[in-house]
């Protein structure tokens, strides 16, 4: 008996309450979660798409294609495949969710429906705003309708929806008191085609660097995020030692 008890305290917690997803949940909008994780419900929805549908989206499966583009969305590609040495002139920043992004105006994202900011340049610039823009619009109660255009199809972002529908949602200009948020600093471009893309995101936090990876993929006329088998919209967020030396940095 009393090994049984030994088993069961060795059993690892539920992943919602393990420190390792909550932070890969708050990363959605580079937040660093530290509570506000609700439970599971009863699970009485059994059977139901977890995306709800949105046929007449922007990204959607049976949308038009112009030019290999969504009607209305134009980009400036010139940049072609070379990789970006240093920002955007034009880059403003805006808040998403709990965190502040950049957008360029040559690059990315040039339009807006509802809660889905969307195309993007079909560059490797292109590639790193999109990386920044689209798992930033995650922490918010549009997230379904991000994910089910902007989040590539499979197993990968049927787990993810699952999961991110256990997380309190927080909206623009929302902040509870035991979230910590976290800031780009940087980005690198690790590799590019024009079907793919691996971006390297600098984050700076309270305890120094960290940095993660998102992987992209050209679909439907714009980039989207590939997720990971487990869910995870990126890699494991990893301590940066010693300098930035060998990335961007989008300055202050």
């Amino acid at each position: 008996m009393f090994s049984r008890s030994r088993r069961w305290a060795e059993e690892p917690e539920p992943y919602w309450k393990q420190r390792s997803w909550q932070w890969s949940a708050g990363f959605l909008a580079v937040v660093l979660v530290l509570g506000g994780i609700v439970a599971l419900t009863s699970g009485r929805d059994t059977g139901a798409d977890p995306v709800r549908a949105s046929e007449s989206g922007p990204l959607s499966g049976d949308t038009a294609l112009r030019d290999g583009r969504p009607s209305g969305c134009s980009t400036d590609d010139s940049g072609g495949d070379a990789l970006p040495e240093a920002p955007p002139e034009d880059i403003r920043w805006r808040t998403l969710g709990v965190t502040r992004v950049p957008f360029s105006a040559s690059a990315g994202p040039v339009r807006t429906t509802g809660d889905l900011h969307w195309c993007f340049a079909r560059t490797p610039l292109g590639a790193v705003l999109a990386a920044h823009v689209i798992p930033s619009q995650m922490s918010g109660s549009g997230w379904r309708d991000v994910t089910e255009q902007q989040v590539v199809a499979g197993a990968g972002r049927d787990m993810f929806v699952f999961q991110r529908s256990t997380v309190q949602d927080i909206d623009s200009g929302e902040r509870t008191g035991d979230t910590a948020v976290a800031s780009y600093a940087g980005f690198t471009v690790t590799s590019y085609r024009r079907t793919t893309a691996n971006v390297k995101l600098l984050l700076r936090t309270t305890q120094g660097y960290s940095a993660t990876t998102i992987a992209l993929r050209w679909s439907g006329g714009d980039w989207k995020v590939v997720p990971g088998g487990d869910g995870s919209l990126h890699s494991p967020v990893t301590a940066v030692q010693g300098n930035t030396s060998g990335y961007t940095l989008w300055g202050d």
